[in-house]
């Protein structure tokens, strides 16, 4: 999708924000001038964002954090492990963080992508 991100970030953020949406439209538009500043260090993959706001438009979703787009994690036994949440700070993609709610399923940026369901 962009050179300027890994991989993993960049499907995930892609499928997060796969919806037919005027503010995800917007937001799909920010990608190719993102880079990631920084990543958790406790492996879960979440990634925080660096993008030059000159850029690109900013999403009409308001001037705060935002969670803009959010999927649910759903491994192939149907257990639900985590979520992943694009968050905008001011209308522009801030982070990608990946949400744990079992201490039974490892739940990684990795697994996200296998495991992703986009809530309509």
């Amino acid at each position: 999708m962009t050179d300027s991100l890994p991989a993993d970030v960049a499907d995930v953020l892609a499928a997060v924000l796969s919806k037919d949406s005027p503010v995800h439209a917007v937001l799909r538009r920010q990608i190719p001038h993102l880079s990631v500043r920084a990543r958790c260090t406790c492996g879960c993959g979440t990634a925080y964002f660096e993008l030059d706001p000159d850029e690109v438009e900013p999403a009409p979703t308001g001037g705060g954090v935002v969670v803009a787009a959010e999927a649910q994690l759903v491994t192939e036994a149907d257990e639900y492990p985590g979520e992943v949440l694009a968050f905008t700070q001011g209308g522009y993609l801030a982070w990608l963080e990946v949400c744990s709610w079992s201490d039974d399923i490892e739940v990684t940026l990795a697994a996200a992508r296998r495991w992703l369901r986009p809530r309509s």
